[in-house]
């Protein structure tokens, strides 16, 4: 319940600051960096090495690749037949293929699962959606915006990115069976616990309300997809299709059904696809995801 609590105070205290004339509202550029550079590499270094590897792990990673393949399959042949823009059709993939399973996953997760769960959480968002934006998803965002992706540059961010650095260091301490003296795995876990308050407050500041847009239907069509057509997927894919049941697959099926990515939205806005479309189904996914979650956790507990 506390988490519950810090989860609405820090968000809803991001949308006040955005009214206060002299608070610099831009300050969520620096939070978001201090949580990428330090707290999600931090929460990777203290759970990475503990975890006992198995087949079952394959399937809380696949899951952002499905969805993200299914979403690029859903919208560019409904935007082919339906004779929307390119620009439109890539919007939609990033923002609607990609969960937001680090910034509003982990501390929602650990709400409802506890700090075990943010095991599975980790391994949904590591080498699952961060890999699949870093990759996937800026090839589409070049391809619909005609523009040509450079392979090299892309290798270049994933390789270099801290987040990307310390999984693959923390999968290799997990292969040597190697971990942390209990100080700086105190340390870590202390640095790690930012990522709530920091993170819903950054994206607090973000959030933005357009309601002159023309954009509403493409709006609802995303967020179906994300908040319910997705987790549906993985739902009947896994549970009823492969007979998976474990706890694991339920924390999955619910990062899966999480608000869509910021940096997926960020993405298409840099690349100027329908910014104002990305920017709204940030801003309105966020606060419609904390209802259909809860449709989501009442389901997953009959698994």
């Amino acid at each position: 319940m506390n988490n519950f609590i810090l989860i609405f105070f820090f968000l809803f205290l991001g949308l006040l600051l955005q009214r206060v004339k002299q608070f610099p509202t831009h300050i969520y550029k620096v939070l978001n960096k201090v949580v990428i550079y330090f707290c999600l590499p931090a929460i990777t270094l203290y759970h990475i090495p503990k975890i006992r590897w198995s087949n079952e792990l394959l399937f809380p990673i696949a899951s952002g690749w499905i969805t993200f393949i299914l979403a690029f399959v859903f919208f560019h042949f409904l935007g082919k037949r339906l004779g929307w823009s390119n620009k439109l059709i890539g919007c939609l993939i990033l923002t609607a293929g990609l969960s937001n399973s680090s910034f509003l996953g982990y501390p929602i997760i650990e709400a409802l699962f506890g700090k075990k769960g943010l095991e599975t959480a980790i391994l949904v968002d590591q080498p699952g959606t961060f890999v699949v934006v870093s990759t996937l998803g800026v090839f589409v965002a070049a391809f619909y915006s005609k523009g040509s992706p450079d392979s090299l540059s892309i290798l270049k961010k994933i390789l270099f990115f801290p987040p990307f650095l310390t999984f693959v260091f923390s999968c290799l301490m997990n292969v040597f069976k190697f971990d942390f003296d209990e100080n700086i795995q105190f340390g870590l876990l202390k640095i790690g616990s930012l990522v709530t308050p920091l993170a819903l407050l950054s994206v607090g500041l973000q959030l933005t309300f357009d309601r002159k847009s023309q954009h509403w239907k493409f709006l609802r069509l995303g967020l179906f997809y994300r908040l319910i057509l997705a987790p549906f997927t993985i739902l009947v894919l896994y549970v009823f299709v492969l007979k998976q049941h474990s706890e694991a697959i339920k924390i999955t099926l619910m990062e899966m059904a999480m608000a869509p990515m910021i940096t997926g939205a960020i993405l298409a806005s840099t690349y100027g696809l329908k910014p104002k479309l990305s920017s709204m189904m940030i801003g309105f996914g966020i606060p419609i995801s904390f209802v259909t979650l809860a449709v989501w956790y009442l389901i997953v507990q009959f698994i």
